[in-house]
């Protein structure tokens, strides 16, 4: 049986941060491999949301009836990640790591998982530290633990910068088990040098 992944969307999401792991997700990594995962998208209504670039998604789930039994919960970066609608995301995300879930943030998901202190614990990375900073206030006391890359996974936290989504979506992939490593090098290095070796 495939096991959900949750992707939280909010109005002005950045449609191509989630793109390529929703993707290698629903229809496998290598196509015609093995499909492990589902995707799910998980907004505050269930009124259709509008991305960054115009697309209108009508979500799968609203915040409260989004489904308990799921692999992981994935924030997509945007520009709503510090609006009050956003601050309903904080319980989803303790929920989750509460129960071992994996967790990936992107962009302005990632300073959101900052400001309020998910990333004190992890090696972590996102949109600059001055940023993290910005975001985090005095909540982020693991500036020592910043790594400056476009994405790193630390325990069961995936966090990228905004034009790191093949690397977030190669950690993703990878925490997940969504394939072998192999293919999953395979997967990306085709995505990212257009080319298969």
């Amino acid at each position: 049986m495939k096991q959900k992944v949750l992707f939280i969307i909010l109005n002005e999401y950045t449609d191509w941060e989630g793109a390529f792991l929703s993707t290698a997700l629903h229809v496998g990594v290598i196509p015609g491999g093995e499909i492990k995962y589902e995707v799910h998208t998980v907004a505050p209504t269930l009124d259709a949301v509008r991305s960054i670039g115009g697309f209108k998604t009508l979500p799968d789930y609203s915040f409260e009836n989004m489904p308990k039994d799921y692999a992981a919960l994935v924030l997509i970066g945007g520009n709503c990640w510090d609006t009050p609608e956003a601050k309903l995301v904080v319980p989803l995300v303790q929920e989750a790591l509460d129960k071992g879930k994996i967790v990936g943030a992107i962009c302005n998901g990632a300073s959101f998982l900052c400001s309020h202190g998910f990333l004190n614990k992890v090696k972590h990375t996102g949109n600059g530290l001055d940023q993290l900073k910005k975001w985090g206030g005095t909540s982020y006391i693991n500036a020592e633990n910043y790594v400056e890359a476009q994405a790193i996974s630390n325990k069961n936290i995936v966090t990228a910068n905004g034009v790191g989504h093949l690397e977030f979506t190669r950690e993703m992939l990878l925490l997940l088990g969504a394939d072998n490593p192999e293919q999953i090098d395979k997967w990306y290095d085709f995505y990212k040098n257009g080319c298969v070796r």
